[in-house]
């Protein structure tokens, strides 16, 4: 059963993975790099990761297929937004808040490898009012 604080370990496992990624490849390389590696970091650590699948788009009570997709889904509970850019901008955000909406999932995680330290200036995490309905695991 997922609780807050099982969310939020997961979610220290998942920056620690991208700082881990960061330190050995640096800034500067294309998001499916990072994307993959990540992949492979979170994968060989024994979490059920899957990537690149699409997210249902329902409107009007209609399924449109659009095939829109989000990077990373790791143990069907966090959504993972890769970047490599300049810097993080508002349509980064709403763009995973979007993901985490149409998913129904509890948090999210926004990562921008092109800068030089991931804890600090890298990531941003958001959480969603499933989350709130969480139990907190104390």
């Amino acid at each position: 059963m997922q609780t807050q604080k099982s969310l939020n370990e997961l979610t220290h496992i998942i920056i620690g993975a991208a700082i881990e990624v960061h330190k050995e490849l640096g800034p500067g390389l294309l998001e499916s790099v990072y994307e993959k590696c990540m992949i492979h970091v979170l994968t060989e650590e024994g979490f059920n990761v899957s990537s690149q699948q699409t997210v249902p788009v329902f409107f009007r009570g209609i399924h449109i297929d659009c095939d829109l997709r989000f990077d990373i889904l790791v143990d069907d509970s966090i959504v993972v937004e890769i970047k490599a850019v300049k810097e993080l901008q508002p349509i980064h955000e709403a763009q995973l808040l979007t993901y985490l909406k149409l998913l129904e999932m509890p948090k999210g995680i926004l990562i921008n490898f092109n800068c030089t330290n991931i804890f600090r200036e890298g990531q941003k995490t958001f959480v969603t009012k499933l989350y709130e309905l969480l139990p907190r695991g104390y």
